[in-house]
């Protein structure tokens, strides 16, 4: 075998070497040899609960990233998360650490945030919100048997009694009970007695319960008391539909109280009316002297009497005997 053979096998076998290098890099990082593996974000919490490099970071549920490490920064704590760099995470995303069950460890998960919202940049710090863990929870099911416990110690001697401050409820009711028998015998015969005479028929309520008449006149007056309120709501509604058509000056009513010219006409008839009743009573004109003047009232009756003389005296004269004798009677 010459040198130059020798020389093309190396070379051969370097690049053979060369290439299963390539495919082992490319098959462990899954073909992104020339893309950036993640981007970082930074969460802060008041406490990571156990949380620790390697946990998963979640979207929706769905593995997006891991833990890249945790921190103490000031007076709280940090995770800085890897975030797969085609995920984007949405600016007002909320991160939570929550548990993956009752005995498995935690993880970050991530809510989608408002759709449309631009994405956080490399580095930012994402938006966190606390939520009770399992140690919380078991510690505030703890109080609450604790306060169970003692309200059913305070219910218990509130019902059985405490020997330091006396009997409880259920002896004070058997107390008033046995103080007070004889007055509920006496109340369940009144009772008894009241329910007897409802069934014989007896009493105002007994008719009523036990004679169908007397049923069918409460209904009839019932009926009675409903037609006149019928026709009271009827008389309301017509009279303040006539005090409508009044207030907007409608019919003669209405006319009188809002129209100044009818109210001014009337005004004027009652002042004449006046003025007249006013004359006659001073006896002015023929018939205030007719009214007043008795000198003209015995002047009419001594006309008439000699009328009804002359007309007596007709009967035996001519007709011309008669109009002198009437001419010469009155004049």
């Amino acid at each position: 075998m010459n040198s130059t053979q020798q020389t093309a096998r190396v070379g051969l076998f370097f690049l053979l070497g060369i290439a299963l290098v390539w495919v082992t890099f490319e098959t462990l990082s899954d073909g992104k040899i020339f893309e950036p593996r993640s981007h970082t974000l930074i969460a802060g919490f008041d406490d990571l609960r156990q949380l620790k490099t390697g946990d998963e970071v979640r979207l929706a549920g769905v593995r997006v990233g891991s833990v890249q490490k945790t921190r103490l920064a000031g007076r709280h704590a940090e995770a800085v998360l890897e975030i797969d760099p085609k995920v984007p995470i949405a600016g007002d995303a909320t991160a939570t650490i929550a548990m993956s069950g009752l005995i498995g460890g935690n993880y970050v998960a991530i809510d989608m945030g408002t759709p449309g919202a631009p994405a956080l940049a490399d580095g930012a710090e994402i938006k966190t919100l606390t939520t009770p863990d399992l140690n919380t929870l078991m510690s505030d099911i703890g109080g609450l048997g604790k306060q169970l416990q003692e309200s059913l110690g305070t219910f218990s001697a509130a019902i059985n009694g405490d020997p330091k401050t006396g009997g409880g409820i259920i002896q004070k009711l058997e107390k008033i009970l046995a103080d007070n028998t004889a007055r509920l015998n006496a109340t369940m015969t009144n009772l008894q007695e009241i329910t007897d005479k409802i069934n014989r028929g007896d009493g105002t309520l007994g008719k009523l319960v036990n004679d169908p008449k007397l049923h069918d006149e409460l209904l009839a007056t019932v009926d009675e008391i409903k037609a006149t309120a019928t026709q009271a709501k009827e008389f309301v509604a017509n009279a303040q539909s006539v005090m409508d058509q009044v207030k907007s000056g409608q019919g003669a009513l209405g006319t009188l109280v809002y129209d100044p010219k009818a109210a001014a006409d009337i005004k004027a008839s009652i002042a004449d009316l006046r003025s007249v009743s006013d004359k006659l009573a001073k006896g002015e004109g023929t018939l205030g002297k007719l009214i007043n003047d008795d000198g003209l009232y015995d002047s009419a009756q001594v006309t008439i009497k000699k009328v009804d003389r002359t007309l007596d005296g007709l009967n035996d004269s001519g007709p011309i005997t008669a109009v002198g004798i009437v001419a010469n009677a009155l004049f």
